[in-house]
């Protein structure tokens, strides 16, 4: 396998389906507009084809399918019934679980274990005026189902100081009762954000989280797999959560990231806006898409940042946050 100075190589792949999504969330769209398909979005047998590349040519052991939103692309449902029959370590999906309830029998059915929801409150007002779009019950109510399945649920907050930060403490007593790992993340310097003050307006640090956490509960910090992109607390006695700190505690130096957008194009890394076409290598015989492959996966790799994120104008839900 391709690895660097620094020791990094992939392992974990996100795989845009659709740039699509059904909010317009205030940190990731700047006009409250809803994102929309990218020009000439590959199919799903395209993608798995491109998944199938990345697996057996860059040594992939863990799949993210990401969007966009990926429950409202259309070929959803082929799309994660094919990446379940690869033998990879972990598979799991990151939404912001609207359309959870309706795509639950089908979870269930192929038996996909992992979900990471994305949830900015537990107010229903605060939650249409972050999101600009959804119903907060409808979330909580896929959430609710996907634990009474079994299935591992971990919910991703953005704290921002002027919209949600009084949110830190009610949704990590949600997520303690019920046994789910919140998972905090740090304000990304990206998009909209990269060229505006509202980043510093609104940018909530490792050390104040903590605090406001520390105010409440004791808590300590626990070990985490060395590409963990999250730092790993417990509450004593209650339970787990994290902190992805991109800013406060940078983790380039470890990071095994590779993103596939939903048009084919590849991103080493979220600093760098620099990508690769992989669609001609979609209708080449295997072994010579391969070989070329590895051009492809040196030039990406790098592409990593050596020390710390340093932001782009990039936005996220193009290619797979």
């Amino acid at each position: 396998m391709i690895v660097d100075r620094f020791g990094r190589q992939f392992q974990n792949l996100r795989v845009s389906l659709t740039a699509a999504c059904n909010y317009a969330c205030t940190y990731c769209v700047p006009n409250g507009k809803k994102l929309q398909p990218a020009e000439a979005e590959l199919d799903a047998e395209q993608l798995l084809r491109a998944v199938r590349l990345l697996v057996d040519g860059a040594g992939i052991e863990k799949l993210r399918i990401t969007g966009g939103e990926p429950l409202l692309s259309k070929k959803f449902e082929t799309f994660v019934r094919g990446v379940s029959e690869l033998e990879l370590k972990d598979t799991a999906i990151t939404t912001n679980g609207q359309l959870l309830p309706k795509y639950m029998p089908l979870l269930e059915e192929i038996g996909f274990k992992r979900l990471n929801i994305s949830l900015d409150t537990l107010d229903a007002k605060k939650f249409r005026s972050i999101a600009r779009s959804g119903d907060l019950e409808t979330v909580l109510r896929g959430i609710e189902m996907a634990c009474d399945v079994g299935m591992k649920v971990k919910i991703n907050m953005v704290p921002l100081k002027t919209a949600n930060f009084d949110q830190v403490l009610p949704l990590l007593d949600y997520c303690l009762d019920r046994g789910i790992e919140l998972r905090f993340i740090e304000l990304m310097n990206m998009g909209h954000l990269k060229l505006s003050d509202q980043y510093e307006r609104d940018f909530v640090s490792l050390d104040m989280l903590l605090a406001t956490i520390r105010s409440k509960y004791e808590v300590e910090p626990i070990t985490a797999a060395y590409d963990s992109t999250s730092l790993r607390y417990e509450v004593v006695g209650r339970g787990i959560f994290g902190v992805i700190a991109n800013e406060s505690e940078p983790f380039c130096r470890s990071c095994s990231r590779l993103r596939l957008s939903s048009n084919g194009h590849l991103y080493g890394c979220l600093s760098n806006t620099k990508n690769y076409d992989l669609s001609p290598l979609l209708t080449k015989p295997y072994p010579l898409a391969l070989n070329e492959l590895q051009g492809v996966l040196t030039s990406a790799l790098g592409d990593k940042q050596s020390i710390a994120f340093t932001g782009e104008t990039t936005v996220m839900k193009f290619i797979g946050g």
